[in-house]
């Protein structure tokens, strides 16, 4: 099948290519004989057993794509490691317990930040990317904020929990383009209290709101407000 030429999979052999309506199933194994403990940190090769995942993939012209992956579960053979056994890991394709690769997990993580639950299920499932507005909502709470140094210059906008129903606050660092805190609600008091404890803020752009303009002139006095139309 020509399409799979499109997709990438370090360390692992595609065995067989099925195609199912509108899903592409690929089957495949590791290409790796050995593994490293995670505990000792020694190096194995004797085969204990072996089990399946079945994790989406990001998807291709011709349809949805299921990746079927034989992962191999090895016999730790260091008398003075307290495992017996430990699974082989493909860091750079499927994470530990994930239902989705590392790729897919990426492209849909951005689509929730950048359109929330409701929206962005809608536009995943057109991209061929099925996945619920719930979802979508627990990548965003579960996605670590990256630590940066102290913002000078933040946006403040609301953001969605559930369309037409539950809205929070979401902050931006403007000059790293980069999201840095969520908060539960659209309240002054709740806002104030974040410039409060980052004094370095200098300049905070938002919409109209006045409850967010209450709460940055409670909490950040000091910064300039930009308004937005």
């Amino acid at each position: 099948m020509a399409c799979i030429k499109l997709i990438s999979l370090p360390e692992l052999n595609v065995t067989e290519v099925r195609r199912q309506g509108n899903q592409i199933e690929i089957f495949a194994v590791s290409e790796c004989g050995n593994a490293r403990c995670p505990d000792c940190g020694k190096s194995f090769s004797r085969v204990h057993s072996y089990y399946d995942r079945s994790p989406a993939d990001f998807p291709v012209p011709a349809g949805c794509v299921r990746l079927h992956l034989r992962v191999k579960r090895f016999r730790c053979q260091n008398k003075a490691c307290s495992r017996a056994t430990f699974v082989e890991v493909f860091p750079d394709v499927l994470e530990r317990y994930s239902r989705r690769t590392v790729r897919l997990h990426k492209a849909q993580s951005a689509i929730a930040f950048a359109l929330g639950g409701q929206a962005g299920s809608r536009l995943a499932n057109k991209l061929q990317m099925p996945i619920s507005g719930d979802t979508l909502l627990r990548m965003i709470r579960s996605t670590p904020l990256q630590s940066s140094l102290e913002p000078e210059v933040i946006g403040v906008d609301d953001w969605a929990k559930r369309r037409g129903r539950v809205y929070g606050t979401i902050l931006v660092n403007l000059e790293r383009h980069q999201v840095i805190d969520l908060l539960p609600d659209r309240t002054a008091e709740t806002l104030a209290q974040w410039p409060g404890s980052h004094p370095g803020v200098k300049i905070v752009a938002r919409d109209r709101s006045l409850e967010y303009a209450r709460g940055i002139s409670e909490g950040a006095p000091q910064a300039i407000q930009v308004a937005d139309r």
